[in-house]
């Protein structure tokens, strides 16, 4: 009878994974990725107006993310995910609609709220979703193979929104609103994890979150991991899906490509980006057991600062940059959460998890605003020039005061 109940197990944790797969292909962000930054200066924008957004999103985000964790905690990681994939379709529906800066301000608050809904409910939900099974050990295996079916969907999907794009600029919004809208189906047939379900969560209150937020972020390592990947890895990183629109504009009209082929040269590039990182995100789990997560965090914030750096004196030198940082980014984001989330009790996990993000949706605002400005003066490149020293010099300055990653688990 145990061994029925434990193939029982293992063939509701393999249906409820393959889900997940299915959900995370429905994210459908390539479809408008290769033309949202062109969308917007199309719409008579500046970059640095394209900056507020961007720190409207992430200020969003900061007073966001511990009521919508807690939210999560206390309706299940189901329901959150649920409410913000809704939020998110109705947004990229709104957003193909919009034409000048102050509706798209409002729209990019609601966008926040929408992920930040799923920002700690998703992860928290497949960690305890494993856990059912003492098979935590395997969450950034899984959410790396989770992120390989999203970019490798994308992929295709990238290529349709560039041609979509050059038709007009707000099909791709449109159609990945109705793809997202499938998401809400798939979350449907989901169900909360018996992990979760066995705890007390109705009887949590919010001050008992915020002290269980407190008493993680009190672990000096802890703060370290914190400031050395969400604030400062995350900040810099986030510039590049930025500004990389413009940059490749600039960089293949210079040699020689005609200005009515940029939308469409966008989407295979993006294609390849989604190529890149679903190769890279589906052999996380090598890739941990390979080289390891403390060497991964160690060498990786100088790798990027140096390929930054290295661009603005060779512009050709982004495209593959581009392609380097967005293969690494899924991969980099899954061992955060593994090492996180190995840190960290069931009970409170989804806000845990959104107070990370949140820290680090406050982080960003500075490097948006500042890298708007120096765009609008100098020029995009410069800016992630700029963006690649800091990188370099803050990394330095916590290794310093604190190796942000330890060999053992706490």
């Amino acid at each position: 009878m145990t061994g029925c109940a434990g193939i029982g197990t293992r063939w509701a944790l393999s249906v409820s994974i393959l889900k997940y797969y299915l959900y995370k292909a429905t994210k459908a962000v390539e479809f408008y990725r290769p033309i949202m930054y062109l969308f917007f200066l199309a719409q008579g924008l500046s970059f640095t107006q394209i900056a507020i957004l961007e720190a409207l999103y992430n200020l969003t985000t900061l007073f966001g993310e511990i009521p919508t964790g807690y939210i999560g905690d206390r309706v299940g990681r189901r329901n959150s995910l649920l409410i913000g994939t809704s939020i998110i379709a109705l947004t990229l529906l709104g957003i193909g609609l919009s034409n000048s800066f102050l509706p798209l301000a409002g729209l990019y608050v609601c966008w926040s709220m929408g992920y930040n809904f799923r920002s700690g409910s998703e992860d928290a939900w497949l960690y305890d979703t494993l856990t059912d099974d003492l098979s935590e050990d395997e969450f950034a295996r899984v959410r790396g193979r989770g992120e390989s079916v999203a970019l490798a969907v994308g992929a295709g999907a990238a290529v349709v929104g560039g041609y979509l794009g050059s038709i007009d600029l707000s099909y791709p919004w449109f159609v990945a609103a109705g793809v997202t809208s499938i998401g809400v189906v798939v979350l449907l047939s989901l169900d909360d994890p018996e992990t979760y379900k066995r705890t007390n969560s109705e009887a949590l209150s919010l001050r008992q979150t915020v002290g269980i937020v407190r008493d993680v972020l009190t672990r000096r390592q802890l703060r370290a991991f914190l400031l050395y990947y969400y604030v400062l890895y995350a900040g810099v990183t986030y510039l590049v899906f930025v500004f990389l629109q413009p940059i490749f504009e600039t960089v293949v009209l210079d040699l020689g490509v005609a200005q009515s082929q940029v939308e469409s040269l966008l989407g295979w590039f993006y294609a390849a980006y989604s190529i890149v990182g679903a190769v890279l995100s589906y052999y996380t789990g090598t890739i941990e057991r390979t080289v390891g997560l403390r060497t991964w965090f160690l060498v990786l914030p100088f790798a990027v600062s140096g390929a930054l750096v290295g661009m603005y004196f060779v512009p050709l030198l982004a495209l593959p940059t581009f392609l380097l940082i967005r293969g690494l980014s899924d991969v980099t984001r899954s061992f955060a959460g593994q090492y996180i989330n190995d840190r960290i009790e069931t009970l409170g996990r989804a806000t845990v998890l959104s107070a990370m993000a949140m820290v680090s949706g406050l982080a960003v605002v500075p490097f948006q605003l500042g890298s708007g400005v120096i765009s609008d003066t100098v020029s995009p490149l410069f800016a992630l020039a700029v963006g690649g020293v800091v990188l370099a010099g803050g990394s330095g300055a916590i290794l310093l005061w604190q190796e942000p990653i330890g060999e053992k688990r706490g």
